[in-house]
């Protein structure tokens, strides 16, 4: 039975032995998992671009109580070509032999304009980050997610991913393109331990909800570590079975 993961109560302890890689995690709601996915008992794969970045991360993490030591991938998805890719696989293939969780969190912007008004340019470079490399990750980390018990896949979606709106230009085509990634493979692998789900943070207090809406009062927004129910719930024993769906944190 699928329960709202907005409401989701997890034990301690409940990522304990799974080995987790998140996306973009130098920074607001990936930063905010990863930290909680290692004091729940993940090992964690810290992506990113900046190493100072995710040094920073791996030093909070080590100082968390019994949190495994984290792992470090440093990738720029913006320029990453298909050998960097295998060669990131095949090092957590080395280090770790599986992958129990992936969570496709890097995203960016790119540019509030109309269509009509849009670079071409900086669209393809919305497109490729936003969904080109998550393919690219799925695609070179499904052998590893399969050779664990319990795989688990999350997708970063957006509210204009499902209803398209006015000036949302690339981002919004990039998640709607994202959800029907994550329909597709869910359905691949419907009679199979795979499980893909899709997540729409909602209004949360990062620096690309400033960059969409700059005079918004931030206070009133959530902050990334109140949002994490669902992500938990879906990288977990609990959600099981679970997949094909589209969840809302908020």
């Amino acid at each position: 039975m699928i329960i709202d993961p907005r409401s989701y109560d997890w034990p301690d302890n409940i990522l304990a032995d799974r080995i987790v890689l998140i996306t973009g995690s130098s920074d607001g709601i990936g930063k905010a998992l990863a930290l909680e996915s290692a004091a729940l008992g993940a090992q964690v794969v810290l992506h990113g671009r900046s190493v100072p970045k995710l040094e920073k991360i791996y030093d909070a993490i080590e100082e968390i109580d019994g949190a495994p030591r984290p792992s470090i991938a440093v990738m720029d998805l913006e320029s990453a070509n298909a050998e960097q890719y295998m060669t990131l696989a095949q090092s957590i293939e080395s280090e770790f032999g599986r992958l129990d969780g992936l969570v496709l969190n890097a995203s960016i912007l790119g540019e509030r304009y109309s269509i009509e008004q849009y670079d071409a340019v900086l669209w393809q470079k919305v497109m490729h980050v936003n969904v080109t490399s998550a393919f690219a990750l799925t695609q070179v980390f499904l052998p590893l997610l399969m050779n664990a018990e319990d795989p688990s896949i999350i997708y970063t979606s957006s509210g204009v991913g499902r209803k398209g709106k006015a000036f949302w230009g690339a981002y919004a085509v990039s998640k709607f393109a994202t959800e029907g990634m994550s329909q597709v493979l869910a359905d691949e692998h419907r009679h199979g331990k795979l499980r893909c789900n899709c997540v729409n943070p909602g209004p949360t207090r990062t620096n690309m909800r400033l960059a969409a809406y700059p005079a918004e009062d931030r206070d009133k927004l959530k902050r990334p570590e109140d949002i994490l129910a669902p992500y938990i719930y879906l990288l977990g024993p609990d959600g099981k079975g679970v997949t094909g769906e589209s969840f809302d944190c908020q």
